[in-house]
């Protein structure tokens, strides 16, 4: 792709580094943006790097935050008692626009995954055994994708929390196997939550 301006290059190839982002595509909203008042791309710019710079994980959670504690985590009416444990914020927004569930998040930051080089210690499984340990939770809600690594990581959880005092569930397979979280439609997420089952049971067979 030829550019008439060096400046134009330069804006076309930091946009396509975005995910899903082509050349084509980045140069159309490149464009756009250039056809827009200068405030505009001002308040973009200016949003990214306030975003970049200030963002915070939940201390609790895991969660992005503009605090150190989320709003989810510091909401008086969720229940502390159940926690639904998720590969990152994707999922947390996903759940959360089915308003079925009530209680906390874990967010784990990933799934573990051999051939991308994720291990258990490159997530938060740590900090939710701990959680597990030293507060009183009633229910820990395994809500990742029905995928080879989410299923991975769900087993390798589950032998963590063995012989703690904790129920351990999933979410009913409402959601087709191979399907990530964040793309399931409300109703089936919102059905699948409610009707949660042992994690147990998912082993046997």
């Amino acid at each position: 792709m030829d550019f008439s301006s060096k400046l134009l290059e330069n804006a076309v190839n930091e946009m396509s580094q975005l995910p899903g982002i082509g050349k084509r595509t980045a140069l159309r909203l490149v464009l756009h943006l250039l056809k827009q008042p200068k405030e505009q791309t001002s308040y973009l710019a200016d949003a990214l790097q306030h975003f970049r710079n200030d963002i915070k994980s939940c201390k609790n959670c895991h969660n992005i935050s503009d605090i150190e504690v989320c709003e989810i985590c510091t909401n008086s009416r969720r229940n502390p008692e159940i926690i639904c444990v998720v590969e990152d914020i994707r999922d947390v927004m996903a759940i959360e626009n089915t308003a079925q569930f009530k209680g906390l998040y874990h967010v784990l930051g990933g799934k573990i995954s051999p051939i991308e080089g994720v291990g258990p210690h490159n997530l938060t499984i740590d900090s939710l055994v701990c959680k597990v340990k030293n507060q009183e939770i009633k229910e820990i809600v395994l809500a990742l994708s029905s995928t080879m690594e989410g299923d991975t990581t769900n087993f390798y959880i589950y032998k963590q929390l063995q012989g703690l005092e904790v129920n351990l569930t999933t979410i009913a397979r409402g959601i087709s196997v191979g399907d990530e979280i964040e793309y399931a439609d409300e109703v089936t997420l919102g059905r699948s939550i409610l009707n949660r089952i042992p994690f147990e049971g998912t082993l046997k067979g």
